[in-house]
């Protein structure tokens, strides 16, 4: 597999030559949110009217979110151009010059430059299909390789050789523990059992992750297919996709992939004349993040309450009604028919000794390119956030990342040459967790950015186990006290304690994990919980009780814009002199900072 697509001139990419020009519009939910769909209609119907002839494709995300909406423009000779968020009067210029006149508007395209430094350093492998197929066409999916994988499973490989060519791979699942695929899958081929069960788990539930999203909006099939190779693998003839059901547009287009590849011979009876049956069904979350955990998962396909289990039994001995049971997230499926079609030894080329392939990474935050990447795992933090993130969205110094999720941790810049892998993320105190990397700048406040992931955490805990239920509770009592400064410096040894109790104690990794994001932020920046507690400040002054609002009397002019928004009635003064805040009746809501065109107010 290329880097990433070949590059042409700016912002451009070369594919095969034809005799039209294709028009790609980007319909995941993030170009869809950016208005999307009306910029299709509006292709749609030039179309429509057209002579020319022109084919308009709906595809999913390609990764660039920041950017959406996007359309991409394939010329009759392969050239392709990438516009960026693009509105309803420039594509009806976009028809008009560059379909009509054959005329590219490079200054609306993304250009060479930030190609390079975005797409040019990912590995996509995941994502090789995302933002190019018409995601609801399986023809699309057939056309770039898809289902070959399927195919050489059942047609020239027994289900021992398929699971002897993913290990051979070094594939570890990509859900957040990273056990290895092939081992796994083992595992749930020799447990005996009449009926063997294969589950996918998209139930993906962290803040600022999107990956499963991603690629069951834009690549169902791979999905699809990974599964049914696992499920002969295992010898499983009944399985179930565990999506939530916040996510209705990959419900949607799961359904249609299972349809058609049922129709088409991929799925149900028989598969490929092979004789192997199998069976897929969705079942929807009803967001309770604590069914991410696979036993609690199961819980719920069966119809109850979704809490977890002790282990063991582990699910490939006793999962699903008792039956070996083989359990895989979206990504670890969606780079299975890759590793069939061209072998484990390729897929072993990238990645480290031990962590093998490559990581799907959702980039959100204060990050100047937000959106989903791939990149080989071995890759530094800086490399992604600096490179291809493109550095933080602000302008301010980069401060750190949260990985891996609610129960992932804090890693501060000065770490920002960790690689990201299953051996060198855990020794900072974080955890690789299923891919999102929330990168925050100079502004954000680290205790803070720990209040408020333990209130979720605290707050999806299922309440079984007392250290997870009362434990993280408590904890963000404290963290809530330090932030209004009434903390107390015996407060940092509290919660140190009370984190590693609950890591202990607590049965699922939801409770084992959610004192992450204190432990880190206490490890790597325990001055801000000093200057909390002993000074009573907030040096990102972003904690409410810790800050005051002034205003600067040389830079205000009495516009009275201020006072107009200010909804306390905490600003006062005449028109065209210096305004003045009432700090006993200011909210901190910020209105006013965003209301001054003259920047004449500072937050101390």
């Amino acid at each position: 597999i290329e880097k990433t697509h070949n590059c042409g001139a700016a912002g451009m990419r070369k594919h095969t030559a034809q005799k039209r020009y294709v028009v790609r519009v980007g319909m995941a939910s993030c170009g869809i949110a950016a208005g999307s769909r009306k910029i299709y209609d509006a292709f749609s119907a030039a179309v429509a009217s057209s002579s020319n002839q022109v084919q308009l494709v709906r595809t999913g995300c390609i990764g660039m979110c920041y950017n959406e909406p996007l359309v991409e423009i394939v010329n009759p000779d392969g050239e392709s151009t990438f516009y960026t968020q693009v509105n309803l009067e420039q594509a009806e210029r976009i028809i008009n010059d560059h379909i009509l006149e054959g005329q590219a508007i490079t200054d609306w395209a993304v250009n060479r430059e930030e190609w390079d430094s975005h797409m040019g350093r990912q590995t996509r492998i995941v994502l090789r299909n995302c933002g190019t197929i018409d995601p609801e066409s399986i023809n699309d999916y057939i056309d770039s390789g898809g289902y070959e994988g399927l195919r050489k499973a059942l047609t020239g490989l027994t289900p021992q050789a398929v699971i002897d060519e993913v290990t051979r791979s070094g594939l570890r699942g990509r859900g957040g523990a990273g056990f290895p695929t092939g081992t796994k899958w083992n595992l749930a081929r020799k447990s005996p059992g009449s009926i063997k069960y294969i589950v996918c788990n998209a139930d993906e539930g962290d803040p600022g992750a999107f990956m499963n999203r991603t690629v069951l909006e834009s690549d169902p099939h791979s999905v699809l297919e990974g599964m049914v190779i696992a499920g002969y693998a295992i010898g499983a003839s009944h399985g179930f996709i565990y999506c939530r059901a916040e996510y209705p547009l990959a419900i949607k287009r799961l359904e249609l992939t299972m349809a058609k590849a049922k129709e088409a011979g991929f799925l149900g009876e028989n598969i490929l004349g092979s004789g192997y049956d199998l069976d897929i069904k969705i079942r929807e979350g009803a967001g309770a993040f604590v069914c991410g955990e696979e036993t609690a998962l199961m819980l719920s396909i069966e119809g109850k309450r979704g809490m977890p289990r002790t282990r063991p039994p582990f699910p490939a001995e006793s999962g699903l009604w008792g039956q070996p049971t083989n359990i895989n997230n979206v990504e670890t499926y969606a780079v299975v028919p890759w590793i069939l079609r061209h072998g484990g030894d390729k897929y072993a080329v990238y990645g480290t000794e031990k962590s093998k392939g490559t990581r799907t990474l959702a980039l959100a935050g204060k990050i100047a390119r937000s959106g989903l990447v791939e990149v080989p795992l071995g890759t530094s933090i800086r490399e992604i956030v600096e490179g291809i993130g493109g550095g933080t969205s602000s302008g301010l110094p980069f401060k750190a990342v949260q990985i891996g999720g609610p129960s992932g941790g804090v890693i501060p810049a000065s770490m920002a040459d960790t690689t990201v892998d299953y051996e060198s993320i855990p020794p900072t105190g974080a955890i690789m967790g299923s891919g999102g990397l929330i990168t925050m700048d100079t502004s954000s406040c680290m205790v803070d950015i720990a209040k408020y992931f333990l209130n979720f955490t605290q707050d999806e805990s299922c309440g079984k186990c007392t250290f997870c239920r009362i434990g993280t509770f408590r904890m963000l009592e404290i963290l809530e006290r330090i932030t209004k400064g009434e903390g107390r410096l015996t407060d940092i040894e509290a919660l140190e304690t009370l984190a590693q109790s609950i890591r202990k104690n607590s049965l699922c990794g939801l409770g084992q994990s959610a004192p992450n994001p204190v432990l880190t932020t206490i490890k790597y920046f325990r001055d801000e919980y000093v200057a909390h507690i002993v000074d009573k400040h907030c040096p990102a002054h972003k904690c409410r009780d810790l800050i005051t609002y002034s205003i600067i009397p040389e830079k205000c002019i009495g516009c009275t814009l201020c006072s107009k928004y200010c909804s306390a009635n905490a600003i006062t003064g005449e028109k065209k002199q210096p305004h003045i805040i009432d700090n006993k009746k200011c909210t901190r809501c910020g209105t006013c900072i965003n209301t001054c065109r003259l920047n004449a107010i500072i937050v101390q």
